[in-house]
């Protein structure tokens, strides 16, 4: 998402002499990816931020594939993985490929007792129940239910949460994630077509400097480990920065679908892409308003794709038996549609009042023993008449 920010106290010119009151330097850091190719921002810190006091030994947290190889169509009730205190601790993958890890978390406590970074990985966080505030070095976020959060890889961050009861679906992306290309011009602008623009974006406030010195534990994930530095200041001591590369959120409730005469294909629905999968939202919209139209999907081939798609409010028009929470994988080789008798009930309905989530990916996923322990273990016989 190219749009440019800029939060805080920052020189006229990049890479020139900026000052503090007492006439020492700031630490200018670049925070960009793909080299120096990608997205960037420049950030000034009162420390110099590579100050590390000492280094851990490293924790496996690399998903382990129960199911490598899947052809079973599976429904997971995401709702039944447990929550658990520590934000990370909560987070469970379910689904995963080299490209592409989907998992669930429900955290019960706030991460405030160290800082966390994802250095291999754009995060996408969708917030099914809970509100509160992401904190970064670059500035603060308010968040609540139906936000997508996405969180550049690198970017070190905290999580408030204003209660207890939190459920977030967790995208983790070895790709970097952008809104479709089609939907902007040869400038980065959102073009008129889109679902949505630059002002449903909600981009870092609030941005907090601390002057801190002492220890600070630094927890990162990098290749599939969990490492934890203790760093010699506090991480948020940025006074200003500008640029492309920072954290941002958009409401599911934001999108704006794009509806036909007859039914629509996937695509229109379109909220994030990558070279790996797409993210697609599906919201609350009038059905097909051609007079014979019928509004449920029509059976398709999953011959490219596996098709994850979690349900979070609504009724599905298409599925029956689906609670909040759900997660329906539908992989690829075989095809799927809706069920018996929600293709017939679906003509001369008028809306549908469904929001989900779909992922779909260009590589098989594997399953975790967390996904099978939540798996229904009958969902691929429920097309049967």
């Amino acid at each position: 998402m190219p749009l440019y920010h800029k939060l805080g106290k920052i020189p006229h010119k990049r890479h020139t002499v900026f000052k503090k009151a007492d006439g020492s330097l700031h630490y200018e850091q670049l925070f960009g990816t793909i080299g120096f190719d990608g997205m960037s921002s420049l950030m000034y810190h009162l420390h110099r931020p590579t100050q590390v006091k000492s280094v851990q030994d490293p924790i496996d947290i690399a998903p382990k594939a129960a199911v490598p190889y899947n052809i079973t169509s599976r429904l997971l009730k995401g709702f039944e993985i447990s929550p658990e205190d520590d934000f990370l601790d909560s987070r469970k993958t379910v689904l995963f490929n080299s490209d592409v890890h989907v998992g669930l978390a429900a955290p019960r406590q706030s991460l405030t007792d160290y800082f966390y970074k994802n250095a291999d990985a754009d995060e996408l966080l969708f917030v099914h129940k809970g509100s509160g505030t992401l904190k970064t070095m670059l500035g603060e976020i308010p968040f609540g239910y139906g936000d997508y959060i996405l969180i550049p890889r690198g970017m070190i961050y905290q999580i408030s949460f204003d209660s207890e009861d939190n459920r977030l679906l967790v995208t983790e992306s070895y790709h970097p994630i952008y809104t479709p290309k089609r939907y902007r011009n040869w400038f980065g602008q959102h073009l008129e077509h889109s679902p949505f623009c630059e002002r449903d974006f909600r981009l870092p406030e609030n941005l907090q400097t601390h002057d801190e010195k002492g220890e600070f534990l630094m927890k990162v994930k990098k290749q599939g480990q969990l490492h934890q530095l203790v760093y010699a200041t506090h991480p948020f001591d940025v006074v200003g920065w500008d640029g492309y590369n920072y954290p941002y959120a958009f409401s599911i409730h934001d999108f704006e679908p794009i509806t036909g005469r007859v039914h629509q294909p996937p695509p229109v629905h379109q909220t994030f892409e990558t070279g790996a999968f797409v993210v697609c939202s599906f919201c609350p919209r009038l059905y097909d308003y051609h007079p014979e139209a019928i509004p449920a999907p029509y059976n398709h081939s999953n011959i490219d794709s596996d098709e994850v798609l979690y349900y979070v409010d609504g009724d599905f028009m298409s599925r029956k038996n689906i609670d909040q929470g759900y997660i329906s994988l539908h992989p690829a080789g075989i095809p799927h549609g809706p069920h018996p008798g929600t293709y017939e009930a679906s003509i001369g309905k008028s809306k549908t009042e469904e929001l989900a989530v779909m992922i779909d990916t260009f590589k098989p996923l594997q399953l975790t023993q967390a996904a099978l322990d939540i798996d229904d273990g009958k969902y691929y016989s429920s097309w049967l008449e």
